[in-house]
């Protein structure tokens, strides 16, 4: 078996599991007491670099990074992200961190709440706010989600280092061409089913989007009700929830390799927060959504209640696929053949917040 390095964010630290030779072994907290609500793992270089989004609610939140796999960790002397004066905002969290492709190798995209848009060009460790997103004249307009007003969700393109998209909970999906110098709402066809106009140019509660593996141009899109796919990048969307028990939901991934072939879990609804039925089921696609086929072998078969939040499923870079995900019981489950089985890899965790893998060399 591949080896796999596997980053679990909880609300009370992180967790580091290794595979080797097809055993796990577990160490942590990392950041203990503290919650992370971002991991990004950025194998653009020679040691995949760590980076965490810590939030102590005694020092407030904050950037590490590791270059020695989460054997020590650097914190800069000054926050990472900051907002500046001008702009009256503190950081409250930061929600997403996301190394850009090969084509721009030292950038990496922080997502934060309030909700904006920062660019490191050195790896993660300084960052400089985007001002056209946070300027937005939608902005006034933007108003908080469940969690939080916040960019939670940045992808970018690796045939394009200036196409960048990202998911505002809750004023949905806006995209740009030029590298962040402007931004345009890109949400036709994703409903609004809590708004007066359930069709509106902004407004969305996006909760995660994913790019395929084959088709660049083809995206994921898990929403406030509604499971959506794209093809043109992000243009236009179509409903693809018709075979699943609930299109509410939270996470979606994209399979690292298979063209066509993504995975969600469904929740029941908005007002009752639990797998679908009450039971542990991923679902996934083969065919970009015509169909999906619950994943069940090895999960648990009777009533359970632990919810996938938006970042907590997750594939790796092996062939076949490592899937991974992790619940608000504080349980986290593995695949290491594309879904088709699972193993229970960890449980009494906190509440898993975000999980990241990739396969080893």
């Amino acid at each position: 078996m591949t080896d796999v390095l596997l980053t679990v964010g909880t609300r009370k630290g992180l967790f580091i599991g290794r595979r080797r030779g097809g055993t796990w072994e577990f160490d942590g907290p990392h950041f203990n007491a503290q919650a992370v609500y971002s991991i990004g793992i950025d194998t653009r270089r020679s040691v995949p670099r760590l980076l965490v989004g810590g939030d102590s609610a005694h020092w407030g939140p904050s950037v590490f990074h590791s270059d020695d796999l989460g054997a020590t960790w650097i914190e800069p002397p000054k926050p990472a992200v900051k907002f500046p004066k001008d702009t009256g905002a503190s950081l409250e969290r930061v929600w997403q961190l996301h190394p850009a492709g090969p084509a721009a190798p030292d950038v990496v995209y922080a997502g934060t709440e309030p909700a904006a848009l920062f660019r490191s060009d050195d790896g993660g460790e300084t960052f400089e706010l985007v001002r056209p997103l946070w300027e937005h004249p939608t902005r006034s307009k933007w108003v908080p989600g469940g969690g939080g007003e916040a960019v939670h969700t940045v992808v970018t393109d690796r045939r394009d280092p200036e196409s960048v998209t990202v998911a505002v909970s809750t004023a949905g999906v806006f995209r740009s061409k030029d590298g962040g110098a402007s931004w345009a709402p890109s949400n036709q066809g994703v409903s609004a089913v809590f708004l007066p106009d359930p069709d509106p140019e902004f407004g969305q509660c996006v909760h995660k989007i994913a790019q395929d593996a084959g088709d660049l141009d083809r995206l994921y899109l898990q929403n406030h009700w509604g499971v959506y796919r794209s093809d043109d990048g992000g243009a236009k969307w179509t409903d693809i929830g018709e075979g699943l028990p609930s299109d509410f939901g939270f996470a979606v991934a994209a399979h690292p390799h298979r063209p066509g072939t993504a995975y969600v879990f469904p929740i029941t609804a908005d007002a009752d927060r639990v797998p679908a039925g009450r039971r542990c089921r991923v679902y996934r696609t083969s065919d970009a959504g015509s169909s999906w086929e619950a994943l069940s072998a090895g999960l648990p078969e009777g009533d359970h209640f632990g919810t996938v939040l938006r970042d907590a499923l997750r594939t790796d870079d092996a062939d076949p696929a490592g899937v991974y995900f992790g619940n608000r019981n504080g349980e986290v489950y593995a695949s290491a053949d594309d879904g088709d089985s699972w193993q229970l890899l960890a449980s009494h965790l906190p509440d898993v917040l975000c999980v990241r893998a990739v396969a080893m060399a």
